[in-house]
Formats: C-alpha cells, structure tokens, sequence
C-alpha cells in the first residue's frame, strides 16, 4: 500500500529534484512513498494512495508542465470522488510573472478541492526571485505535513 503519492510536474527538473528530496523525508518518517510524473490520473488511482503530494513548477504563461498535464486533465474532466483522499500542493514560480505565479499549483489545488479531497496544509508557494533552495524552503512544511499524516 502507498501512503503518498508524490505527483510532479517539472520543465527543468526543480520540482523533480524538490520531488525527490521530499520522498526521501517522508519516507525516513516512515512513509510508503511513490513518485508520479509522465502518467495519467488512472496510473495514480491504481497506486490507492490515502495523501497525495503535488510539486510543480509552472510554465509558459502560467500552464501546467506537460509532463503532469495527463493527471490534472484527468481530474478536471472526470472528476473523480476523492472524497477519502488527503492532499497537498507545492507550487514553484517567478513572482515577475505577475497574475500567473505559481499558477499550476493554484490549478491543481483547484481541481482536488473539486474532486473532493481534503486539503491538508495551506499550498506551499516557492518563488524563484527569492528562494535558490527549495529543500530548505519546503523543511518546516514537509514538517507539517508529516505531522497532520499521522494526526
């Protein structure tokens, strides 16, 4: 059984690598972890993962990474019941993009509260302009998260 889900959706590998780094503290907290990217929704609902974990980076003029853009469009047009699903969303942009920062989190937050799924921590915005270590900068969050998990 998979605990969480890690869906990433990275262009230049951030959010892969940010994916990576939070598998491996998750899973030193004794977690069942799998990462997803190149993959459709029914890859991930095979998985029957109680938590999903959703890192992306944002593209174009505020598009989602074609590499995670199967998942999102899977869930906008079917809507599947997550009702029994926990999730939470790190988005990464460059706040000098204006209205479209972190747009593909703030997607992805959008469609899992439509499904129904239940948001487990405020969405985590990395901004690029600021912010080189986004290990560093997830810590306290992945933090949290462990903690809400084994609430």
């Amino acid at each position: 059984m998979t605990d969480i889900a890690i869906l990433y959706g990275s262009v230049y590998g951030g959010a892969e690598e940010l994916a990576e780094t939070s598998a491996t503290r998750l899973e030193n907290a004794g977690f069942a972890v799998k990462l997803f990217s190149d993959c459709d929704l029914d890859d991930v609902l095979a998985a029957n993962a109680a938590n999903w974990l959703i890192i992306s980076s944002t593209t174009g003029s505020g598009d989602i990474p074609q590499n995670i853009e199967d998942v999102y469009l899977g869930l906008r047009d079917n809507a599947p019941n997550l009702s029994k699903t926990g999730y939470a969303v790190i988005c990464m942009g460059d706040s000098s993009y204006g209205e479209t920062f972190c747009e593909a989190g703030k997607q992805f937050d959008e469609v899992m509260s439509e499904t129904m799924a239940k948001r487990m921590l405020d969405r985590l915005e990395i901004d690029a302009c600021e912010t080189m270590d986004t290990a560093a900068a997830s810590e306290a969050w992945i933090s949290q998260l462990v903690d809400k998990i084994k609430q």
